[in-house]
């Protein structure tokens, strides 16, 4: 017990200093695992043994990730995306397959390892192309949607592979005996297993939620899945397959959510022990030996694959642009290859020197999809000529309609909270123009007369197109903080001194965006703790006025800007009492400016007015202490009335 603590030790400070770094890359924690297994492995530092102990573990890994993909397994996702899913997906699947046969006469294999082969490289990688999508805000354009068509079946194709691979591993003669036989086992017990599971499951999962034990709740759910894998091992199919049918039969059921978030630390530990036995599997000494078969296999993988993919998706009639980007984000390998690789390996279809080969290929590829990615639509223009048209016919339609705009507010973003700020501000007679990259809700709502256009907000040429020169605010409406940064990228380049809002799910990259140049971030947890908190006091009998002064106390506290605002042109109001309210003033600071080179001390503008904050080099940064001096191209952010605002900006510019 004791001497195999230092081990487990060294495993997990590996793994927690591998992973880190990865995520400081931008890139999975998987390939931070797998980079632990080499590491510590047995062919390298011999830190932690290749037991059989350790690969059984392992072995839950996936079957907690095939019961994570029956849980999003859905029929009326799979209907809406079914010319993807059952088009481009089996054909990619079916061919990839088939283009390996050969590999049986020239590489004197036999066939049934080159089925595996080609199902190991017919995989492309769900975690690293659905976050890099997400990241991108890309789910929802035409090519994310046909890549996530495809990485669906791709994950359900590993169910069927993972009944032939053990039948070919049979003896020659008894193939499609085995094969059959497993057919025909495993029809049995999905007819069994769905159409009592489902009758079963509902009220067995109602009984135990009504004892509101989260650990009780904990505990069936791993007796479910495991319950259920084990059976399916015990009709001679795979442990993977049974949690995949679990998931499947808990999918349907309303208590889908609360087990996907209770079973993912689960899943998370164990696949990454998966991955990290999968590295502690490759041998540089034999890689090195190989390394020409290792090149081959990652040339012809990633231009291959992507040309295959291109092709059946031109033949789906899909445009070229979407075609290319599709085809460039499945190009490379997937951790389902490593399933199958593992599994081919345990029943001896490929021999070590293959299968040291593929693993590093795949390894590699995995590690290039991230650039490749990035430089993805620079490739399209290079391939597809008429993409620079699209694009310029876009910019073009969306500087027509932004044409006669002026003191607008640009709105990136149009979903839910978007459309209620979008209505707030017509009350207010404030123009907006909107950008979303949905394309169904763009023309949903252009349909409607709402302002809005299908464009790229992360772009620095869209939004110019949008009239960044002539707004009066940019809003970032959805919670996407990568997103964020690069468009306060773009308007700190273009127009520094723009009020940009930020929206955030929490508080945990308020100061990230801030000093990035966000006027301010709005927290939605933040903004949910306060609606839940008026609603319990008022519910509790205190006085309204009261109510609304503590949550104005604490947004006061909280949000810099909730004591003051940007004057715009549609702010007139004939109220005395409002156009004498405080607000904000952004002053630039020109090179005639008579402040330059002189301290806030010497100014005296503090006498007049508030100085909430100064940005130096499109930086918000520098704090308004007496001692700061004034330089060129900074940007004084003021608080005051508007009188006292007139003559403070006259004291900045003109002494």
């Amino acid at each position: 017990m004791h001497g195999a603590l230092p081990a487990t030790l060294i495993l997990l400070a590996a793994a927690v200093l591998a992973v880190v770094a990865c995520r400081q890359l931008k890139l999975p924690a998987l390939l931070g695992y797998l980079i632990v297994g080499i590491v510590i492995g047995p062919n390298a530092l011999a830190l932690l043994p290749n037991s059989e102990d350790t690969s059984y573990l392992a072995e839950f890994g996936i079957v907690f990730l095939m019961f994570s993909i029956g849980l999003e397994f859905s029929l009326p996702k799979l209907k809406a995306l079914r010319h993807s899913v059952f088009g481009l997906g089996a054909g990619q699947v079916l061919a990839t397959i088939a283009l390996t046969l050969p590999l049986a006469w020239f590489g004197h294999l036999p066939w049934a390892a080159s089925v595996a082969l080609g199902g190991a490289l017919a995989m492309s990688s769900t975690a690293i192309v659905s976050t890099l999508l997400n990241e991108r805000v890309e789910l929802n354009t035409p090519h994310g949607q046909q890549i996530i068509g495809v990485l669906l079946f791709q994950d359900l194709a590993v169910v069927p592979l993972l009944i032939l691979i053990p039948a070919l591993a049979n003896p020659a003669g008894g193939v499609i005996e085995a094969l059959g036989w497993a057919t025909f086992k495993a029809i049995i017990v999905l007819t069994i297993l769905l159409y009592y599971g489902q009758k079963l499951m509902r009220p067995w999962f109602h009984m135990v939620a009504k004892q509101r034990s989260k650990e009780l709740f904990i505990i069936n759910l791993l007796l479910v899945t495991l319950g259920i894998a084990y059976l399916t091992s015990l009709a001679g199919l795979s442990l993977a397959l049974g949690a995949f049918l679990a998931g499947m039969l808990i999918s349907e059921t309303e208590y889908r959510y609360q087990v996907e978030d209770d079973i993912r630390p689960f899943q998370d530990v164990l696949l990454g022990l998966f991955f990290v036995t999968v590295g502690m599997r490759l041998n540089f000494a034999t890689l090195e030996q190989q390394w020409p078969l290792l090149l081959l296999f990652l040339v012809l993988l990633i231009p291959l694959k992507a040309l295959l993919i291109f092709g059946l998706s031109r033949l789906m009639r899909s445009p070229s642009s979407v075609a290319w980007r599709t085809a460039l984000s499945l190009a490379q390998a997937g951790e389902f290859g490593f399933v199958l690789i593992a599994l081919a390996h345990g029943h001896q279809l490929l021999p070590p020197n293959l299968e040291q080969a593929l693993l590093g290929a795949i390894l590699l590829s995995m590690l290039v999809a991230p650039f490749l990615m990035q430089k993805r639509d620079a490739l399209v223009r290079r391939f597809v000529a008429s993409e620079w048209l699209n694009e310029s016919l876009n910019l073009t339609q969306i500087a027509v309609q932004s044409m006669l705009a002026r003191n607008h507010v640009i709105l990136c973003g149009y979903g839910r909270s978007g459309q209620n700020l979008a209505r707030l501000l017509e009350r207010e007679e404030i123009h907006f123009f909107a950008l979303d990259l949905d394309p169904e809700r763009v023309r949903e709502a252009a349909a409607a007369g709402d302002s809005v256009v299908f464009g790229d907000a992360g772009k620095r040429e869209v939004l110019m197109a949008a009239g960044l020169s002539r707004a009066q605010a940019v809003v970032v409406t959805f919670s996407d903080t990568h997103m964020a940064l690069r468009i306060l990228s773009h308007v700190q380049a273009l127009k520094p001194g723009l009020p940009v809002i930020v929206r955030t799910f929490d508080e945990t990259d308020v100061d990230k965006l801030k000093e990035a140049g966000a006027v301010e971030v709005v927290a939605e947890v933040m903004e949910g703790s306060l609606m839940l908190a008026s609603h319990v006091l008022m519910l509790l009998g205190t006085p309204l006025n009261r109510v609304l002064q503590h949550i104005r106390s604490v947004r006061e506290e909280r949000y810099d800007l909730f004591r003051g605002f940007f004057r715009g042109a549609t702010d007139d109001s004939d109220d005395p009492s409002e156009q004498d309210q405080p607000r904000l003033h952004s002053v630039l600071i020109t090179e005639e400016a008579a402040s330059v080179g002189k301290s806030l001390g010497e100014l005296r503008v503090a006498e007049l007015v508030e100085i909430k904050a100064i940005k130096r080099r499109n930086i918000k940064g520098v704090e308004p202490s007496d001692e700061v001096v004034v330089n060129v191209g900074d940007v004084l952010v003021l608080l005051g009335r508007p009188a006292r605002l007139a003559k403070a900006e006259a004291r900045l510019l003109e002494g």
